[in-house]
């Protein structure tokens, strides 16, 4: 058989489980830490609840996905060991095609973490498809509100385990119970849950702003002036109705224009 016609066979048979993710939709990455629990209970002597380093090293990556990778994103969030981005609406990168987008993600999470902190760590990445504005509103909100709760849970889980009870039992005590009761049950004990970092209960989001940069032009010897986009975390992110503004603001320019 000529190598034309292999070549054609063996395309038809590559390609027979590609997936093109539709045009003109809202999309999300979001990408999870893969056996982080292991990785970070077993290898590193991380601080218990919340390690600055662990911390820095997702920001870190956030950061290299959203200005060093091929795809145009919009909107970053990052809480525990999980990143979320937001697509541009008119990022048409690799045609979107599911297995690169999910591939090259993964790798470049994976590389950007493990060459930060100096151990082989590995990231997984789902896409998640939605129709309308409000539905990555919504998303953000959600992913948020997982924060908060796994958050809450992790701050009474260690208060517990560092009274002496053990691990089961610090579970059975927090397993059932309300935020409110949550939320008392560490004030009784002297936290006051909501003046802990705002990174530790409600994670840390990233987009872009046009910033203007002064510069000089040695061949006309005239000032310049350039416009350049900067990422920027937001270290102190709101909840509620405010982040479905923040959010809202962020998102606009995905919209098409007003006729």
């Amino acid at each position: 058989m000529d190598f034309d016609t292999i070549d054609k066979n063996m395309r038809r048979f590559e390609q027979s489980l590609d997936r093109v993710i539709k045009q003109d939709i809202f999309l999300v990455a979001r990408l999870d830490g893969h056996g982080f629990t292991k990785l970070t209970k077993c290898e590193w002597n991380l601080e218990k609840l919340f390690d600055p380093r662990f911390h820095d090293a997702m920001m870190h990556t956030m950061r290299k996905l959203m200005i060093d990778s091929e795809f145009h994103m919009v909107y970053g969030y990052t809480q525990s060991d999980e990143i979320s981005l937001l697509f541009h609406i008119d990022d048409r990168t690799f045609a979107h095609k599911e297995r690169k987008l999910l591939s090259l993600l993964a790798s470049e999470a994976s590389v950007a973490f493990s060459m930060y902190v100096g151990h082989a760590a590995v990231f997984d990445c789902r896409l998640v498809p939605l129709p309308g504005l409000e539905n990555v509103v919504d998303y953000f909100r959600w992913r948020q509100e997982d924060a908060h709760r796994n958050s809450l849970d992790s701050h009474c889980y260690w208060m517990l385990r560092k009274q002496g009870l053990s691990a089961f039992e610090a579970q059975k005590r927090i397993s059932g119970i309300s935020m409110s009761d949550k939320n008392k049950l560490l004030f009784s004990n002297g936290i006051n849950y909501n003046v802990l970092p705002s990174w530790q209960r409600l994670g840390i989001g990233a987009y872009f702003t046009e910033v203007k940069k002064e510069g000089y032009n040695p061949k006309t010897q005239m000032a310049t002036q350039a416009v350049r986009r900067e990422l920027s975390f937001i270290n102190d992110l709101p909840s509620g109705s405010e982040y479905d503004e923040l959010l809202h603001q962020v998102c606009c320019c995905l919209l098409p224009p007003a006729l």
